[in-house]
């Protein structure tokens, strides 16, 4: 089957906003929290709940089922991993973990490593957590924040072996 000529194939890495990020030279803490060599863990930049982490492959893929062998091995103790260090940082009951890939410009595949507070409202509970991402009536979270909480997350990973000291 041939895609339609008007449309951009999904996955097409020279519209992808995420890989510009993944191969900058010297990212602040909050853009590459840690590398694995197959998979980088940020703050998402334009949250509006501090934690809201983002797991990535460094290589451009478009759909979980084209992850490679080694990637797919990484990463659930990733996931785990980083679930268990943002409940440490940021102090939350749990975490969520979403995989969704469809907004414009991020067709590569993240999963969403999400802080779910006891306190959190019950309008953000579940799926409509994303309206905490991107909210324009809401304040984002302030990078100086992002990076301290970057920093935490880092050390417990490093202490955890998953990532080492950069």
């Amino acid at each position: 089957m041939t895609e339609p000529p008007d449309l951009l194939p999904l996955d097409d890495a020279a519209h992808c906003l995420a890989c510009p990020r993944l191969t900058a030279p010297d990212p602040p803490p909050r853009e590459r929290i840690v590398t694995t060599g197959r998979w980088s863990v940020a703050h998402a930049f334009n949250a509006n709940l501090e934690g809201w982490l983002v797991v990535l492959p460094v290589r451009h893929v478009v759909a979980v089922d084209a992850l490679d062998e080694d990637e797919a091995r990484e990463l659930g103790p990733l996931l785990r991993a980083v679930s268990a260090a943002l409940r440490a940082v940021v102090g939350c009951e749990k975490t969520y973990v979403l995989q969704l890939a469809e907004s414009e410009g991020f067709n590569h595949v993240h999963f969403h490593v999400v802080p779910r507070r006891a306190d959190l409202p019950d309008a953000y509970c579940g799926t409509k957590i994303f309206g905490l991402l991107g909210n324009a009536s809401l304040d984002v979270v302030d990078a100086a924040r992002m990076d301290e909480l970057a920093l935490g997350v880092r050390g417990h990973l490093v202490a955890a072996g998953v990532a080492a000291p950069s």
